[in-house]
């Protein structure tokens, strides 16, 4: 009989507590888990990911997400289960997502995998599960700068697929 792993998905207005899911999600057996928290930036520099366009440096002053949150439970849990599908070895898994008016430097989403060592692919399966929430899991954000606000194109692309 296949043991039961912990799992955790949920959209939040709450503050992501990472060390309360990280005990969540770790046996008696863990030794190793991979963490990806994204945060709210102050400064943008960056270019666009998605699309592959440069963005003009600017300054945000606050986030504020959305979701369809069964819609988007629903998909964390997808995610969740194509981790496990993919790596056997991966105990635990966490995919917490806030939603609301966030400020700089406040933790956005949370991916957390838990395994026996860190050898078994605990990291491959904790970039996979953000890089698989952003396609997927619907969840908008509108960033609010000090020249106005703009809805944020992500790079959710929904597909019969998905």
């Amino acid at each position: 009989m296949k043991p039961t792993f912990p799992t955790i998905f949920s959209i939040t207005e709450d503050e992501i507590d990472i060390n309360k899911l990280v005990e969540q999600i770790t046996l008696t057996s863990t030794g190793a888990a991979a963490i990806f928290t994204g945060m709210v930036r102050g400064k943008t520099t960056r270019e666009g990911h998605a699309q592959g366009i440069a963005y003009a440096p600017h300054d945000t002053d606050y986030l504020e997400y959305e979701a369809y949150i069964p819609m988007a439970e629903e998909k964390m849990k997808q995610v969740a289960d194509e981790i496990r599908a993919r790596w056997d070895t991966i105990e635990g898994i966490a995919i917490v997502q806030r939603i609301g008016k966030l400020y700089p430097r406040t933790p956005t989403v949370l991916i957390a995998c838990t395994a026996s060592h860190r050898d078994t692919g605990v990291f491959e399966a904790a970039r996979y599960g953000i890089d698989r929430l952003k396609e997927i899991v619907p969840v908008w954000k509108k960033e609010f700068t000090p020249s106005g606000e703009e809805w944020v194109e992500g790079e959710y692309m929904p597909n019969k697929n998905d």
